[in-house]
């Protein structure tokens, strides 16, 4: 099962004068993700560097810093607590002291994990559409069982011999709803459009 954030989060880390500051948010595209990158990154910081996964596209950049010890990082942690439509951002303000590759990968990616780790969690629900058509006579069955399902209505034309709907809901209630919707009107209900 896959999460998203359920909301904006931000965390501050300071590691040898060091400050990193990272900004998390759920995002559906790589647009989105981009345009949530050019919001909160600052021009007046050493680096920005950022990652967003969203199902098989992913992105990073390490930004300035030596190549893998920023972004891939950011990625590791997004995919490391579960998530799936997120973008995080880590913005660095250099304090003086280096911290060599490995002191940078697990200021990066610590960052970004503990952020992620205390946001607010939303599960991610995968919805499908259902195309019913039915007779005039089998309406008070079929709206009495789509309102158990919490359905949601994108379409409903009247016909001569009767209904047609499209309907959208958790990919997961599909066959439950299917075998409900035959019961209540004694299989008059028929699945798809032709």
């Amino acid at each position: 099962m896959s999460h998203t954030l359920a909301a904006r989060a931000a965390h501050v880390l300071e590691v040898k004068h060091s400050r990193f500051i990272v900004h998390a948010a759920p995002v559906t595209t790589p647009e989105a993700a981009l345009a949530f990158l050019a919001e909160v990154a600052d021009p007046a910081a050493t680096h920005n560097c950022w990652a967003y996964r969203i199902g098989g596209q992913y992105r990073f950049s390490d930004d300035g810093e030596p190549a893998g010890t920023a972004g891939r990082p950011i990625l590791a942690a997004i995919d490391g607590q579960g998530y799936d439509q997120v973008v995080a951002v880590v913005t660095r303000w250099f304090g003086g002291i280096k911290l060599g590759a490995g002191g940078l990968v697990r200021a990066y990616g610590g960052a970004a994990a503990e952020c992620l780790r205390v946001a607010p969690r939303q599960e991610l629900i995968a919805y499908g559409e259902l195309d019913i058509r039915y007779p005039f006579e089998a309406t008070g069955a079929v709206h009495g069982t789509l309102g158990a399902f919490g359905v949601e209505k994108l379409a409903e034309d009247y016909e001569a011999d009767g209904v047609r709907m499209r309907l959208r809901l958790p990919a997961d209630r599909i066959d439950a709803l299917k075998i409900q919707l035959r019961d209540a009107t004694r299989d008059r209900v028929r699945f798809g459009m032709d």
